[in-house]
């Protein structure tokens, strides 16, 4: 009894320390594939100018995955003036093979981290990932989550 009483309080206190997200949302590919026509887009709503934001890009892969990296451009569209489109690199493997992400069963988690970030307008911000290969199918990817939380 003594046990399941530890358990339920760790359970409960892993959520009660989790960060709330202002925002959160996930795309799945279909069939674990995901076509150049395919551009995932978040949009969120900016209230406050005056705070600080944590934006996660997370990237999911099956262990199949076979490359090193994968090369996405973020373009992002503010409320006023003119979008933005960015190369990244999100790594998936050390130079010996290993995984970079947070490996569970079968499925990989890269994450691409942008820490502290200001927005300069309220309103809505739309956010669309590209996959940025030369391949017209990039396979084994299984989702993209985008995801804001408030510095507090």
């Amino acid at each position: 009894m003594k046990r399941v009483i530890l358990f339920f309080s760790l359970i409960f206190l892993l959520v009660a320390c989790g960060t709330d997200a202002y925002y959160d949302k996930s795309f799945t590919f279909a069939g674990h594939k995901w076509e150049q026509k395919v551009k995932p887009s978040f949009t969120v709503d900016f209230k406050d100018t005056s705070k600080l934001y944590d934006f996660v890009l997370t990237l999911r892969t099956t262990e199949d995955y076979k490359y090193s990296n994968i090369w996405i451009f973020l373009n992002s569209k503010p409320p006023i003036g003119e979008s933005v489109r960015e190369p990244y690199e999100i790594k998936t493997t050390y130079p010996d093979g290993n995984w970079i992400g947070k490996k569970t069963g079968s499925l990989v988690e890269h994450q691409l981290i942008f820490k502290r970030r200001k927005v300069p307008f309220k309103g809505k911000y739309t956010f669309t990932i590209e996959q940025g290969i030369t391949q017209k199918n990039v396979e084994d990817i299984t989702d993209i989550s985008f995801r804001v939380e408030e510095v507090k």
